[in-house]
């Protein structure tokens, strides 16, 4: 058989190939969303290489000359953010999955061995800005990053799957914007802006990411380009845990969940090493970058370091070790059941790096951050998450953007402690710097506080009087026990006092009309300091404020659409 020949067989098994998939992903997803889904794994993934062992950069020796003792080092930083944990789903707020029956004893030891924070805020309600808030203790709209960096075609398959969720709130498709928008490995945060990474390496720190970074996946956004010197990193916003074909991984089919239907068809299961080729981790991935972690903390116990563990647990896929789900045969709702076996094993890894620490003589001298990135969302249909907290992901409503914040320093903060706050995001970067004793750039507004004083109990004020919010033209202000939330669509204004009524149930709109003008001021005064968007949302979708997805639309409900 002739070359020519042999490339044209080649070319046509590519074809028919592709024809049955796409065939298949017709049948199984539905229509045009199963041709979108499929044509944007195409586009976004590939299949990764076999599994390979990380090496990571070993620090010095006990016996070195270089190797400082761990009383008199600075101290190290472990910063863990989590991704998408409901207010409700610690049992450290008094909740607790599944009626308090699963129980976060590890994440709740943090709070019961440090400081805990009653109220603190994310930078944004969903995931890529509140990160950029994190890293670099500023609001993420004076410098653009405005939005969650997304593929344009999953935009426009966000916009016609949200067609089905409410004839009342159709998804709104900005076809104008789409002109000028950067490729999505370009939507990143941009080079100009300074990481607490970067801050802490030119201190002399070792740091290193693993997890989440969802800054940009192209090279000069990734976040060894912003500081990191090591980093172990997913590929995209989400992830699988393992192949839902493993037999080691219970999966919930997301049936209502555009999302997880995403995730899954395009499977993105890889991570990468620095700038290296990506490839398959070994295990479920919770499992594997607290393995990673610990490895971290073995190479680095001899000097200061930063790491920052961005575990993608529990966002979705609904995704557990099967061991995880057998342990819990008292929850009889399956998806519910999934959920709670990812938190149990989310709990489970955060104590063996807790562990590790301690064994390795580490924990009194490093101060510990946990996080989340926002609140829970409607879209895995699992309702009272937040509780008692109203709305969900993607608003700003306390569900939105409540999150814990527990800082834990035995040598220095108090034990058992709780704040009253209000803190934020971009405090975590103030508070590293002073921790360490590095130096913040001057050259820039820095929103974060240092919280140490507030945590020591040493600062008898708040951390913030006033916290701003802005997605799109849905602007957010809190101030002190007022919350104002402006929306176009609807076009409502929203208040509520917090301090009476925490679950924003009785909007005083109406009746406080003079404080409304007078914050409306302050937010448009706010909106005028922040940059332009660096790329656009090209799509609106209502999110109930009272339902999850997977429950009917009711009419009059409460909504708020969210660009994003």
């Amino acid at each position: 058989m002739s070359r020519m020949n042999k490339k044209i067989l080649k070319i046509s098994a590519v074809v028919i190939t592709t024809i049955a998939t796409l065939a298949v992903g017709v049948q199984l997803l539905g229509g045009w969303t199963g041709l979108a889904l499929l044509y944007v794994r195409h586009v976004m993934s590939k299949e990764s290489a076999p599994f390979r062992e990380v090496r990571w950069q070993q620090g010095p020796a006990a016996s070195s000359s270089t190797a400082q003792s761990t009383a008199t080092r600075r101290p190290n930083v472990l910063l863990i953010v989590v991704d998408d944990l409901g207010y409700a789903d610690l049992s450290a707020f008094g909740g607790g999955i599944a009626e308090g029956r699963v129980t976060t004893p590890n994440i709740d030891s943090l709070a019961q061995r440090g400081v805990s924070f009653d109220t603190a805020y994310s930078g944004n309600p969903t995931c890529a800005p509140s990160r950029a808030a994190i890293m670099t203790g500023r609001y993420p709209t004076r410098f653009g990053f405005e939005f969650t960096p997304t593929p344009s075609l999953f935009m426009k398959l966000l916009a016609r799957a949200g067609e089905r969720q409410s004839a009342e709130a159709p998804p709104v498709y900005f076809a104008d914007r789409e002109a000028g928008q950067p490729a999505y490995e370009d939507m990143g945060l941009p080079a100009s802006e300074v990481t607490i990474a970067k801050v802490l390496q030119s201190a002399g720190y070792h740091t290193a990411h693993i997890g989440k970074w969802h800054l940009g996946d192209s090279p000069k956004f990734r976040s060894y380009a912003h500081g990191f010197d090591e980093s172990l990193s997913l590929q995209h916003g989400a992830s699988m845990y393992l192949p839902s074909t493993d037999p080691r991984v219970v999966t919930v089919d997301p049936e209502h969940n555009i999302i997880d239907k995403f995730i899954l068809a395009n499977q993105p299961w890889g991570v990468r090493f620095n700038d290296g080729e990506v490839f398959k981790p070994d295990r479920y991935l919770t499992d594997y970058f607290t393995d990673q972690a610990i490895r971290v903390i073995d190479a680095n116990q001899h000097r200061p370091f930063l790491l920052y563990l961005a575990y993608n647990a529990p966002h979705t896929p609904l995704q557990a070790m099967r061991e995880d789900y057998d342990a819990l045969p008292f929850i009889e709702d399956h998806a519910l059941r999934v959920y709670a076996a990812m938190l149990r094993s989310l709990d489970r890894n955060i104590g063996r790096v807790l562990a590790a620490l301690r064994e390795r003589g580490l924990d009194d001298n490093t101060l510990v951050i946990f996080t989340s990135d926002n609140g829970a969302p409607h879209y895995t249909g699992l309702g009272a998450r937040n509780a008692p907290l109203r709305g969900w992901k993607a608003t700003h409503f306390e569900g939105g953007i409540r999150v814990p914040l527990f800082l834990q320093w035995p040598a220095t903060l108090p034990q058992n402690t709780r704040r009253a706050g209000p803190a934020a995001h971009f405090d975590i970067f103030s508070t590293i710097a002073a921790a360490t004793g590095a130096t913040a750039p001057t050259d820039r507004v820095i929103d974060g506080v240092n919280l140490l004083p507030h945590a020591r109990g040493d600062s008898v004020g708040r951390p913030h009087d006033s916290l701003f919010w802005r997605t799109d033209r849905y602007l957010t202000l809190l101030d002190g026990e007022w919350k104002l939330q402006l929306t176009e669509m609807p076009r409502k204004e929203w208040l509520y006092n917090l301090t009476l009524d925490p679950s924003e149930k009785n909007n005083l709109a109406t009746y406080e009309a003079a404080r409304v003008a007078a914050m409306k001021s302050r937010l448009m005064a706010f909106d005028r300091e922040q940059a332009a968007p660096i790329w656009q949302s090209l799509a609106a979708v209502a999110v109930p404020l009272d339902r999850t997805v997977a429950e009917p639309p009711r009419a009059g409900e409460d909504y708020v659409y969210f660009s994003n």
